[in-house]
């Protein structure tokens, strides 16, 4: 698509978005109210979820899906996804292309380096009609956001990736998601598309809780609101408008007990289910993401009618594919011939040839950067939580954040879990570099995120305090987040004790931790904003800045060959 065409069909449809009080209220005409049988329009809506960037087939268990009978399949890719969507719209005469957010953000090297622009062009190419907003879409904040939707070079960086970067061709959508200074839109709330004359209005928005889940840093200027009430408030405004038939696409979904890409086996009272039960009767389908489960559900809305709730697999490795019959007189979709299920996207079909191409590009830009050793291992460094909370490659994290910053007085070093993205492997990558060596684009994927180390003085009390907000109550029910302490630093913590006194005994190189002495503690730039709900930290005081995350990271392996995974214990828990 060339950019001219780009910036016509981007043009094109606002002005379709402005016009549509007056496109979809026309008034039907005698003639169509008789006792014929109303005639329908079938539309097959075709959904992506939590891409992350990864437009290369992904690896490892990230590259998988389990069936229903346990066996798995190698799945992924976008290239293979574009061949899939292609088939699926071969299938019926109506198609929609729609995202439920994390598109972009968290991205594996080859489109990260760019600014996730590589994504966009894909994305673009393949024909996205409209997305939701997700959390990590605001990973590098609110005008970052932006330029992805409108185009135009980084403010930093450059076009890097090609000359010109110029936009999403697809709506970002963000209905609950409003300026502080006066509660205006910070995003389009919903788009409408037609197909057959008959208008589809999509709701999109991330989950309520992106403040907690991003640097804070970025998004000051913005608030998010509550999902069931933002999208009840434009349902009923598209009602008005003459828009009948209603999707909603939510960053928000459930975790599951097992199960393939059609079962439903979402846990009780998830976040997703809750907002798929509660939302309007006038939304005829749901869209769910973030979780990066699979599930194909029938839900009963407040009228106690039926609508599909469903989500892919993350990393591209489904599509969800809901078809809908919409009756052409009362725009309405009829309920009982919805069809609704997970197509995985296997690796039997022909690579889409313009897309490849572009993965190709992204890869021989990045490859120097990407395939450059920054160091040695000598068995894999796993990301996995034990029952404590402990991480092995978290604590390498720390230690190596303690060690960059020991020049800012830094005693300790505190991880969040949330920003260890990928097992650090032994084996060799598909570079060849070796079993044992590490790339910088292996260490990348473990900390994607390029946050700032910041060291900030804490007493003893705010320490304590900060250990204890690793439990936190959240939609009813306690969320668990456990920091990676650097070595120096144990403590011991109860399940069974109240939430705010579950830490006890908390010992920094050897000696009990004082209440009211200070300390030099290292964090990065997401929980020194309060990421993730550690609001303690916002209260540390004398901040030196120090480099990236990622470099500190690299850097501990190149001093430290051969390096293995800390050994566990500084976590323990009691009774």
């Amino acid at each position: 698509m060339t950019p001219s065409s780009r910036t016509v069909r981007r043009t094109a449809a606002l002005a379709v978005t402005a016009a549509a009080a007056l496109a979809v209220t026309v008034a039907q005409t005698p003639a169509q109210a008789d006792n014929k049988p109303s005639r329908t329009v079938d539309v097959r809506l075709i959904g992506i979820n939590d891409l992350h960037g990864n437009i290369e087939p992904p690896t490892g268990s990230s590259g998988r899906v389990t069936l229903s009978d346990g066996t798995a399949v190698e799945a992924g890719g976008a290239a293979y996804n574009a061949t899939h969507i292609k088939k699926l719209q071969s299938e019926v005469k109506n198609s929609v292309i729609v995202g439920q957010g994390d598109l972009i953000g968290a991205s594996p090297i080859v489109s990260a380096l760019f600014h996730d622009e590589p994504t966009v062009e894909v994305l673009n190419h393949v024909g996205m009609d409209t997305t939701a907003a997700g959390n990590h879409e605001f990973d590098e904040g609110y005008r970052e956001l932006l330029r992805m939707q409108k185009g135009g070079c980084h403010p930093v960086d450059g076009c890097q990736f090609n000359d010109r970067y110029e936009g999403a061709d697809f709506p970002i959508l963000g209905a609950n998601v409003t300026l502080a200074k006066n509660g205006l839109p910070a995003l389009p709330p919903f788009w409408v598309e037609f197909r057959e004359g008959v208008p589809i209005g999509f709701i999109g928005m991330p989950l309520k809780d992106v403040p907690i889940l991003v640097d804070p840093n970025g998004i000051k200027e913005l608030e998010f609101g509550d999902e069931v009430k933002a999208a009840n408030r434009y349902a009923d405004l598209l009602n008005w408008l003459g828009v009948k038939s209603i999707v909603l696409l939510i960053h928000q979904g459930d975790n599951t007990s097992g199960g393939g890409p059609d079962d439903c086996r979402t846990v009780e009272g998830g976040p997703g289910r809750r907002i798929a039960e509660q939302v309007s009767p006038k939304i005829d389908a749901v869209f769910s993401g973030h979780s990066h489960q699979h599930y194909n559900c029938t839900v009963t809305d407040p009228a106690g009618n039926p609508r599909p709730f469903i989500e892919g697999l993350a990393f591209g490795r489904e599509l969800s594919v809901v078809d809908l019959k919409i009756d052409k007189r009362t725009r309405e979709v009829v309920r009982s011939a919805t069809v609704a299920r997970n197509r995985v996207v296997t690796k039997d079909v022909t690579p889409d040839p313009a897309i490849q191409a572009i993965i190709d590009q992204a890869k021989a830009k990045s490859g120097p950067i990407a395939n450059r050793p920054v160091g040695t291992i000598a068995a894999d460094v796993p990301r996995a939580q034990n029952a404590a909370g402990e991480s092995p490659l978290g604590y390498l994290i720390a230690d190596s954040q303690l060690a960059a910053t020991q020049g800012n007085g830094a005693v300790l070093a505190l991880m969040n879990p949330g920003g260890v993205r990928a097992d650090l492997s032994f084996a060799s990558s598909p570079a060849g570099e070796g079993d044992g060596v590490v790339t910088y684009g292996e260490a990348f994927t473990v900390q994607p995120f390029g946050n700032i180390l910041q060291t900030v003085t804490l007493t003893g009390a705010q320490i304590k305090a900060a250990l204890e907000q690793q439990w936190q109550v959240v939609n009813g029910a306690t969320r668990q987040i456990v920091l990676q302490p650097s070595k120096g630093l144990t403590y011991s913590w109860s399940a069974s004790a109240p939430i705010g006194s579950r830490v006890s005994d908390v010992v920094l190189n050897g000696a009990p931790l004082d209440p009211a002495a200070s300390y030099r503690v290292t964090i990065n730039s997401f929980l020194q904003g309060g990421g993730d709900g550690f609001s303690v930290f916002t209260g540390g005081t004398a901040i030196t800045g120090g480099g990236i995350d990622l470099d500190a990271f690299a850097a501990y392996l190149t001093a430290n060959p051969g390096t293995t995974s800390p050994a566990l214990g500084r976590i323990t828990t009691t009774p």
